[in-house]
């Protein structure tokens, strides 16, 4: 019995060994969410002034000893008194004399647990059957040897906030890409020096894009091993100005988009989001009304029509010279999203105007983001030498989708694996 013991013992240390082994030829991988694909908390002060009788600083009940609460996601959100309530705290105001976003009065907000994979699991670990975001990519993740905290992080952000052109402050877009950027140092030290994967969805796509081109090429060639765009809107999304016009409930029944369109006007990432001119073109209407049509070139005028004429002097000075400057990064970059899902193309409204839900004529997509935006890359950089570019198309998946249906995932954790043995193969050749 004691030769058995001792058997099993140096079995289950091969085995430990042969684990470490696998493990350390993974290169560390950081997941950058899409918006709204976080956790926040915020903490009402003496500033507040509630909008309405239950938006009072004791809503909700339940906080921590430091008066903090979960802001985003929790489900009052769904009842109409408190979706008001969410509407003024959830809220961003421009500040034209410092150039630049800020919360609402009386506001405080905070992303939790940066750099754990934790808040990006589920957006309430209450509510996990319904609000299931990045667990099922993290557990296949986990499947191939990744390990959180270790080998596999999480960046989660303020996703109302945005980024803004050179010249033009961006207080907390910019304090997230300098956290971002000691996070990949710090993982790529705590991993031998490995230069780090970068694994982002939809908007945290357009992050990284910045961050590398913010960065000098000596620092992407050391530590950035390659960059996996999930879902990313290159170029903005029709959708997105249909959330301006009319607010948008994303299909939640309960909730009214008129109740939410004023937080969602004012979301600095959402202006980020509007349709890019340099790939919708002048002679494409993406909004037509009975007196008027708008394409991604009128984009001012819409700000003004639809009542939100604040938004136009960010959108102009920050924004479009943001978007219009796509340079290519010169990293390994593999972009994947989903095709043939019927995606909003343009938006049709009556004489009821901008307060009522438009019709919509449908091309192609992934559901959320066109398929021009999605696939713009391969236009834009098609003589670009130095940049290594990969598509992965996938036939009827969706936006959201991509993180939970396994033809996805099997198809990422592919990509995920290739990338790490094309690695160990080049350290084997050397």
């Amino acid at each position: 019995m004691r030769g058995l013991g001792l058997k099993l013992a140096l079995l289950r240390i091969a085995m430990m060994l042969c684990v470490c082994k696998a493990t350390s030829t993974l290169h560390p991988l950081i997941l950058v969410p899409g918006s709204g694909g976080n956790q926040l908390e915020a903490r009402l002060t003496t500033g507040y002034k509630p909008s309405g009788l239950f938006c009072g600083r004791f809503y909700p009940i339940s906080k921590d000893k430091e008066g903090w609460f979960r802001l985003w996601f929790d489900p009052s959100v769904l009842l109409a008194p408190f979706t008001k309530c969410f509407n003024q705290r959830m809220m961003l105001y421009y500040d034209p004399d410092l150039d630049d976003y800020c919360n609402a009065p009386g506001v405080e907000t905070r992303v939790p647990e940066f750099g754990s994979t934790n808040s990006l699991l589920y957006l309430n670990p209450n509510l996990k059957s319904l609000t299931a975001y990045m667990a099922p990519l993290v557990k296949f993740l986990e499947g191939i040897g990744y390990v959180s905290g270790e080998t596999m992080f999480g960046a989660p952000y303020d996703f109302r906030y945005g980024l803004a052109a050179e010249g033009h402050p961006s207080h907390v877009g910019s304090k997230f890409l300098q956290d971002l950027k000691d996070l990949i140092e710090k993982a790529s030290a705590s991993n031998g020096g490995k230069p780090v994967i970068l694994l982002s969805h939809s908007l945290g796509g357009l992050y990284v894009l910045q961050l590398l081109n913010r960065n000098p090429p000596s620092w992407r060639r050391r530590f950035i091993r390659h960059f996996i765009a999930l879902s990313a809107p290159w170029g903005g999304t029709v959708q997105e100005m249909l959330t301006f016009a009319s607010g948008s409930s994303f299909g939640v029944p309960l909730v009214d988009p008129l109740l939410v369109r004023g937080e969602q006007r004012s979301s600095q990432s959402n202006l980020w989001l509007m349709p890019s001119p340099k790939l919708f073109g002048p002679g494409k209407a993406l909004v037509i009304t009975p007196n008027k049509a708008y394409s991604a070139h009128d984009i001012p005028e819409f700000l003004k029509d639809i009542g939100y004429p604040e938004g136009v002097i960010p959108y102009i000075s920050r924004i479009l010279p943001m978007t219009e400057a796509l340079a290519a990064p010169n990293v390994g970059l593999t972009c994947i999203f989903g095709t043939g899902v019927n995606t909003p193309e343009t938006l049709l409204y009556g004489k009821a105007g901008f307060n009522k839900q438009p019709e919509a004529v449908y091309g192609d997509g992934d559901g959320t983001v066109n398929l021009e935006s999605l696939s713009a890359l391969e236009s834009l950089w098609v003589f670009e030498k130095n940049q290594p570019l990969k598509v992965i198309r996938l036939s009827g998946i969706s936006h959201t989708s991509i993180l939970e249906v396994r033809a996805a995932l099997d198809a990422i954790i592919a990509e995920i694996s290739s990338i790490n043995s094309k690695a160990q193969a080049e350290v084997s050749f050397e």
